[in-house]
């Protein structure tokens, strides 16, 4: 059960993209909170190794403490058994990955991709 280090990395024009990964996720491991509350739009990708059982689910915090499974945008809770990239209905200021269940092959990958929205340039 270890916490694995959300690794940030910057891209898009302006910096408009922050991207945070964290890998290689295990059998009861958990993420550094990421931090980007600021960023409305957040899209989560999960890829790897999920074997017998492996869910991932992505929680968020507004005290750092407390965690939730949070939800995509269609309502469905976070708990994600297969590779997928999820959209997320809410915006928590910290937002983190647990694995909950797998096996000793279980070796998962997490990206959450935050856009913010850059101001317009006015034109006359």
């Amino acid at each position: 059960m270890a916490t694995i280090t959300c690794a940030i990395t910057q891209s898009g024009g302006a910096d408009s993209i922050q991207l945070g990964t964290w890998t290689p996720l295990a059998n009861g491991d958990s993420g550094s909170p990421f931090q980007r509350p600021d960023w409305a739009d957040r899209t989560i990708q999960i890829f790897g190794t999920f074997g017998s059982g492996g869910t991932v689910l992505i929680e968020g915090s507004n005290d750092g403490t407390n965690w939730a499974t949070l939800n995509d945008a269609f309502g469905t809770s976070m708990s994600v058994t297969s590779a997928s990239i999820k959209q997320l209905a809410e915006a928590t200021l910290y937002m983190r990955p647990r694995v909950s269940a797998g096996d000793g092959t279980t070796s998962l990958t997490v990206i959450a991709c935050a856009r913010k929205i850059l101001p317009r340039a006015w034109s006359a």
